[in-house]
């Protein structure tokens, strides 16, 4: 279920302050933040925001086409290495390829028309 369109997008106080600062300031340098919640607003296009993924932070330049998505769908919190498929590769490598068809051996024979 979505925020009531009452209540407005969800934005930390703090980051909020911040943004507001810097576009008063026209300064175009990164800000940190930890709140993976908070939904970009227009007033952040243009600013980019380092977002902490729980290892390393993560700087996502704020577009257009961001406006009303969080900001933690830009900093993956796990890395995807592929599906497991250790056993299915192993059968594969180990299985001998097989054998081709004798070059001297007779074809299939084809089917007569006569009926």
């Amino acid at each position: 279920m979505s925020r009531s369109v009452k209540k407005g997008p969800f934005v930390e106080k703090s980051l909020y302050k911040k943004v507001i600062e810097m576009n008063k300031e026209a300064d175009k340098k990164m800000l940190k933040t930890y709140s993976r919640c908070s939904t970009i607003i227009p007033e952040m296009v243009g600013n980019t925001i380092s977002v902490y993924n729980g290892k390393s932070w993560i700087p996502v330049y704020i577009t257009e086409n961001l406006v009303g998505h969080k900001l933690g769908e830009f900093s993956p919190t796990r890395i995807f290495r592929g599906h497991g498929g250790s056993d299915k590769t192993a059968k594969k490598s180990s299985a001998a390829p097989a054998a081709p068809a004798a070059p001297n051996a007779p074809a299939a024979p084809a089917a007569s028309a006569e009926a």
